[in-house]
This record gives structure tokens, sequence and C-alpha cells, in this order.
């Protein structure tokens, strides 16, 4: 999967890497005269501690967040993780920095990372198949959903539930190549640095709310949509403007200008979990 992920990702340019490689260099990663040139992929136990996935020590070094700035952090099956832990993410995922505070000295480090993490619907891993049966009670599916928090979900802008591939599919015909894929998203990422060039912001998800009122325009069937789909789903403020962020994502990746009402929908579509719910 890390090899997957890390071939579609965009290229980076010589600013990122080299904030990549200072971060890395004060970790002790690599040597002072080294530059990374490939986006860093990290993917710690889920036995890692608060200090091992935010930073800190007697002597503050960056975590995992930061080392994977500028790249994926992998959380695999997220509800393993101690949820105290995982709660530390919530200013981290806003703020893109994190701030490290100590008796004689405060030291912040950056950690602009996309999270990507894996669950199962439930502790036995069968919840809604249609090929067996849970053995789950509804009491220990809500504990095993209740570890992620609403404030956690609700800062995950793409949320898609996997079901079981059957045989047929899996000796089909493969789907698009990694090139392909990566070819797409650098013409995306290349349409979002020419839009934000001076702005000192790389791409969509870097958009503040002022910024998404003038990037993020939708005509009124758009607006529309998304009321309805606002008032049904009782999203919140901070879904509502992911929606857009991603909307404003598939309009580049199809090469639009603007975002159309196609884009929209596909964007509420991603949020499974508030569908769910």
């Amino acid at each position: 999967m890390a090899r997957r992920i890390t071939s579609i990702l965009p290229d980076l340019s010589f600013e990122e890497a080299l904030e990549i490689s200072k971060i890395h260099s004060v970790a002790g990663k690599i040597g002072n005269d080294t530059l990374i040139n490939k986006r860093p992929f990290r993917s710690p136990h889920h036995t890692i501690s608060t200090t091992g996935l935010i930073g800190g020590g007697s002597f503050p070094k960056p975590g995992e967040i930061s080392l994977s700035h500028f790249g994926v952090l992998f959380l695999d099956e997220l509800p393993e993780f101690n949820k105290k832990t995982i709660e530390v993410l919530r200013g981290p995922l806003e703020d893109r920095e994190v701030t490290i505070s100590r008796a004689n000295a405060t030291y912040s480090y950056p950690c602009n990372f996309m999270l990507v993490a894996s669950m199962n619907p439930c502790p036995c891993g069968f919840y809604g198949s249609p090929d067996k049966e849970c053995t789950c009670t509804e009491r220990q599916r809500s504990l095993y959903r209740g570890r992620i928090s609403g404030p956690i979900l609700d800062r995950i802008d793409i949320q898609v539930e996997v079901p079981n591939v059957k045989y047929e599919k899996l000796e089909g015909k493969a789907g698009e190549s990694s090139n392909i894929i990566k070819e797409r998203v650098n013409k995306a990422r290349e349409i979002q640095l020419n839009r934000y060039k001076g702005l000192n912001i790389y791409s969509n998800a870097d958009l503040t709310p002022k910024m998404i009122d003038i990037v993020c325009k939708l005509s009124e069937p758009s607006k529309i949509i998304l009321k309805k789909s606002f008032e049904k789903l009782k999203l919140s403020a901070r879904a509502y403007s992911r929606i857009l962020k991603v909307a404003r994502t598939i309009a580049d990746l199809d090469g639009q200008k603007d975002i159309q009402s196609t884009h929209i929908i596909e964007a509420i579509g991603y949020r499974s979990l508030d569908r769910k719910e």
C-alpha cells in the first residue's frame, strides 16, 4: 500500500524538499548535507505514544506528524490506537503546526501532512458484509466506533467504505496504472501551484475560510444541492468547508476552471460516515 500511495503523490518542489529535509535533520534521521527528494510515508504502530506521534522529549524532537510533513501519515486500524493519542491530532490537523512547550523553551514544528487511516466496520470485521454474518452485538459495534470521536472524523475530508472484492474482479483487468494517475495528479497540482503563487500555500487543503469564498464559488444549482445535503446530513461548518475544498480538487483533476454540480455531488458522496449517521 505504501508503494501504491507514494507512487501517485505529486512531485516535490525544491522548497518542499528543503523543508522536509530540515525536519528530518533535526530529528537525526539524515545528515545535514542530504536533501530528501521523495514525499515521506510514515506508518507508526498503534502502540505509539503521544510523544512519539506529536513529538517531544527532554530535548523536544519532531514526532511522526512532523516527519510526515508534505507527505502521508498512515494509521492502520485506527480504533486500536490509544484514544488520547488520536485526540491530540485535532490541533495539528487544523493548524498544520505543532507546538511543544517546556520550562525553558517552546518549540514549533510544521506538520502539513495527509492523514490516511483505515478501520474495520466492527470488531469482527464483517458488519454489512453480504458474504459473512457479523458476530458483534450492537453495543460492541457502538463501543468500537466510539473509539474515534466525532471531531476527529469531522477532520477527515474523504471517508470511503471499501466492500469485499469478488474473485471475478480480482482476476479481471487491472485499473489505471500509477503512472497515469500520477500524471493527472501532477497536472492538478500545477494548476493549484499557479493559482496560489506568491501566497505561501501549495494546495487546496491549505485554503483559509476567506480564500474558500473566493476560490470555491458555486453556481445556484450547486448551492441548492449543498444546502439540501447540509440540512439532511446535519453537517458541521468544518465538514461544509472540507466538501468545498474536495470539490475544488475534483474540478482541478477534471481540468475545469469552475466547480460544477457533479463535483459537489461527488465530494458529498465521500462523506460516507456522515451519511451512515
